[in-house]
């Protein structure tokens, strides 16, 4: 089931945080096993499913890139293994920074690398909060358009998170 249906409300990168908690608390009361133990053993697994249903709705829908992560998968723009068509000039880019990273033999080198890549990320996520703004007032057509823009940058955010790991492993080494 839809976690956003489940919850009763729309679906959106920024949900009302006190709305998501306030729904979380009442299912998770109204869902309680405890509650449920004279029951028959179908009706216990039922409540046990929804609890549980629960607790991974909250958890998806609480945490902000666990949110935009499930939304591209509802909508199959994400899935394992997928292999993104990212510009070619995002990956020149990253391919310079991959090989300066290899080259770099001092931590000067290595903090003017790691600030190059956090600028990096500090626009996409500008670009990414901008994308995400509104998107409930949208049309089902313009929503569809942002979430393929939202997509493109959250495989680029995937590809950096790589760049700033290695950053991390050279960082130690050095």
């Amino acid at each position: 089931m839809n976690y956003f249906e489940f919850y009763g409300i729309p679906e959106s990168f920024n949900v009302d945080q006190a709305a998501l908690k306030k729904e979380f608390y009442k299912l998770s009361k109204l869902y309680h096993p405890d509650f449920y133990a004279n029951e028959d053993e179908e009706k216990q697994k039922e409540i046990l499913e929804l609890s549980t249903l629960n607790n991974k709705a909250f958890l998806a829908l609480g945490d902000p890139a666990k949110r935009l992560e499930y939304i591209l998968k509802l909508h199959d723009l994400v899935s394992e293994g997928a292999k993104p068509q990212l510009p070619a000039d995002f990956l020149m880019e990253m391919m310079d920074i991959n090989e300066r990273l290899m080259e770099a033999d001092d931590a000067e080198q290595l903090a003017a690398i790691t600030s190059e890549t956090l600028a990096i990320e500090g626009d996409m996520n500008e670009e990414l909060a901008k994308l995400t703004d509104g998107y409930e007032q949208l049309d089902d057509t313009a929503k569809e358009s942002r979430r393929i823009e939202i997509a493109n940058i959250y495989y680029k955010q995937k590809y950096l998170l790589r760049i700033k790991e290695s950053l991390s492993t050279f960082a130690t080494r050095k």
